[in-house]
């Protein structure tokens, strides 16, 4: 709910990629129904047309799908 909050937590976890989005809506925001989410942090990684490459990947795993696509 807090954008200061939610901009510490990025840096604390190193979390390096280009864009970190939230409308800080919690379960009230239209991204929870239109991505099923059941939990939270929860992530999905769109491409440029709105096709999901994966989603909920943490640590290594979600660092390698990073990889795989930013070379494209």
């Amino acid at each position: 709910k807090d954008a200061e909050v939610w901009n510490k937590a990025i840096l604390n976890d190193k979390l390096t990629w280009k864009y970190h989005v939230s409308d800080f809506k919690k379960w009230d925001s239209p991204v929870v129904e239109a991505y099923n989410f059941k939990y939270l942090p929860f992530n999905v990684l769109i491409d440029k047309d709105g096709v999901i490459l994966a989603k909920n990947l943490f640590g290594h795993k979600l660092e390698e799908e990073l990889a795989k696509y930013s070379a494209n």
